[in-house]
């Protein structure tokens, strides 16, 4: 099944395909413990803060990995990479399954997030190969895979979490993970790498990409503030609902993921509309669009409904937000499409650690109307950034 890729000559639809079912089901590594963290809470004796680091602790290993690992996209074999760290995938999610300690959790999840970052290096790949004039919609492709996956995570783990206990979707994702070696070493080809010196030589090379590119640097940095406010959503969603008035169970807050399939749906539309509406509109919109949600979230806070459409705009306004900086920073350099894509989604998972985190602190203190303000405050900071910055598109 394996062909040869020609850099802008295009990409076969099977391996985009492809591509997009394994990034989703890579991704889904860091959203399984978001329904499941009662469950974590009473089975390992933790309070809500302690295992809310759960997910932020994901989300740092996460921007880790981008950090340190995509940029051997441009270094070494790709295929090599992406097996190596499926392989590590597989036995850290065995890992948390079966952990007593939380600290051996939060340990697991750290490498599961600095591990999970291959969907990273597949979309630098459907950029670099895909003909000029479908770069953004494969890409948009990818992200929909993603999105899929993310929705995906929230909802199974909610049912396993429900009717077979939290571990029971860990020793599964395990098992996932290892089918996932196997079909990488099938379809994906060997590909060129476009750097030649060391590693060392390398990370220099991204710190020069950093400093010498503000419109990078900026746009990385809303688009982290939008998906901070995004993941301030799920990271106390499960505690939300739980309570009163609601009650609602690990299957229900699971199946609430759903709702984001408008998102998912919506992700190829916004891949399109990149070049016609224009990078800066979009962040416009997107950033309306979210703040929109908080408010319906806040305002109807005691019903199913209020939640249902919140989560559904939520989607589309992240979309809006992360296809347009992401297009516009994997163009700007294209020889360098996996360091430029490390700074953008390093900077991306850093402003979701920090939304995860600040959610978790303000829900300590001022329940669901802290978990608001900090989703609109990051929100209103990403807008701002986007309508004072000269150097933006």
């Amino acid at each position: 099944m394996k062909q040869k890729l020609i850099e802008n000559q295009g990409i076969p639809g099977y391996l985009l395909l492809i591509l997009a079912i394994i990034s989703g089901l890579a991704v889904a590594n860091l959203y399984y413990n978001q329904p499941l963290l009662n469950d974590i809470c009473r089975d390992l004796k933790v309070s809500e803060f302690t295992a809310n680091l759960i997910p932020m602790v994901t989300q740092i290993g996460y921007a880790l990995g981008l950090l340190f690992i995509i940029p051997l996209g441009d270094l070494y074999s790709k295929r090599r990479i992406i097996v190596i760290n499926f392989s590590l995938l597989s036995i850290s999610m065995l890992s948390i399954a079966l952990s007593e300690s939380i600290w051996f959790v939060l340990a697991s999840s750290l490498v599961t997030g600095i591990c999970s970052v291959m969907p990273q290096i597949f979309i630098p790949i459907a950029s670099q190969f895909s003909r000029p004039e479908d770069k953004s919609k494969n890409v948009g492709i990818l992200v929909s895979g993603l999105l899929t996956g993310i929705l995906g995570s929230r909802v199974i783990s909610g049912m396993v979490g429900e009717y077979w206990g939290w571990r029971t979707m860990y020793y599964l994702a395990a098992v996932i993970m290892f089918v996932c070696i196997f079909i990488v070493l099938k379809v994906i080809p060997d590909m060129s790498v476009n750097y030649k010196g060391t590693y060392k030589d390398l990370m220099h090379s991204l710190l020069t990409i950093f400093r010498q590119r503000p419109d990078i640097r900026l746009s990385s940095l809303r688009a982290g503030l939008c998906f901070g406010s995004f993941l301030a959503l799920w990271a106390c969603l499960a505690f939300k609902l739980s309570g009163a008035p609601l009650y609602a169970g690990n299957n229900v807050i699971g199946l609430l993921g759903l709702c984001g399939v408008a998102g998912a749906l919506t992700a190829s539309i916004v891949g399109r509309y990149v070049r016609i509406l224009g990078v800066k509109r979009l962040n416009y919109i997107g950033c309306m669009i979210i703040m929109f949600s908080w408010a319906i979230m806040y305002i109807f806070q005691d019903t199913y409904l209020g939640f249902i459409i919140g989560i559904m705009l939520i989607d589309i306004g992240m979309q809006c937000i992360q296809l347009s900086n992401q297009t516009y920073v994997l163009t700007s350099v294209p020889n360098a499409a996996n360091r430029v894509n490390t700074i953008f989604m390093t900077t991306y998972f850093v402003g979701g650690a920090l939304g995860t985190f600040l959610a978790g602190l303000f829900w300590q203190e001022m329940q669901w109307e802290g978990v608001v303000t900090v989703g609109v405050s990051l929100t209103l900071l990403s807008l701002l950034i986007t309508r004072f910055s000269k150097v933006l598109q």
